[in-house]
């Protein structure tokens, strides 16, 4: 299979064989930018803010990443909303499309997966892979050590909670919470007045 035949099945959702020696030289080089940034010093920040304009495929006003940052294109299919925070250990599985909109908050060790393997061991075992672009609303807020599932669309101004594997699109205003993710509670007027259990919000 040539080269750009498999770049395209790349973002067909269709499989393909990753370990073709032309497409992994050309990751190689996106993958040397991503070890570049990761060895930036906390006080380099106009130097990680171009960097990652040169790595990322979109990426919007304000944005920060708390290295170490991995992802296995470096970035090249992400597309960053404005002011979007990802603190340490944030892991893309970027093999195919990654959205995420503005003022998204991704807490440590998040994983976003776009890429995934099929299940017959025949196939695993020649590296076939296939990939399905995820899409993260505005507003989303991802608690640590969550993982997202290619295929997976957030909606807006959702919540997902620490620890959950979310398998399936969860909508907009809501909690949602576990392994698999599922739906807690919409979000609502009570929000508005209470930041945690009974404890008022005091902020104007």
């Amino acid at each position: 299979m040539e080269l750009e035949e498999i770049k395209t099945r790349m973002h067909e959702g269709k499989l393909y064989f990753c370990n073709n020696e032309k497409l992994m030289a050309e990751q190689m080089e996106y993958l040397d930018r991503l070890y570049d940034f990761n060895q930036t010093r906390p006080s380099e920040l106009e130097k990680r803010e171009k960097m990652l304009q040169e790595m990322f495929a979109e990426i919007g006003e304000g944005c920060y990443i708390e290295p170490p940052f991995y992802a296995n294109w470096g970035g090249r299919h992400v597309h960053f909303g404005n002011h979007v925070y990802a603190n340490f250990c944030l892991s893309l599985v970027d093999d195919s499309h990654i959205y995420v909109g503005d003022h998204v908050m991704f807490a440590p060790k998040v994983t976003v997966a776009a890429g995934t393997h099929p299940i017959h061991p025949g196939l695993r075992s020649r590296q076939a892979q296939y990939n399905m672009p995820v899409h993260i609303g505005n507003n989303v807020w991802i608690g640590a050590n969550s993982v997202i599932l290619p295929g997976v669309t957030i909606g807006d101004n959702s919540v997902i909670g620490a620890g959950s594997v979310v398998t399936k699109d969860i909508p907009a205003n809501v909690v949602a919470v576990g392994n698999p993710c599922k739906v807690m509670r919409e979000i609502g007027e009570r929000d508005l007045q209470y930041y945690h259990r009974n404890m008022l919000i005091d902020l104007e």
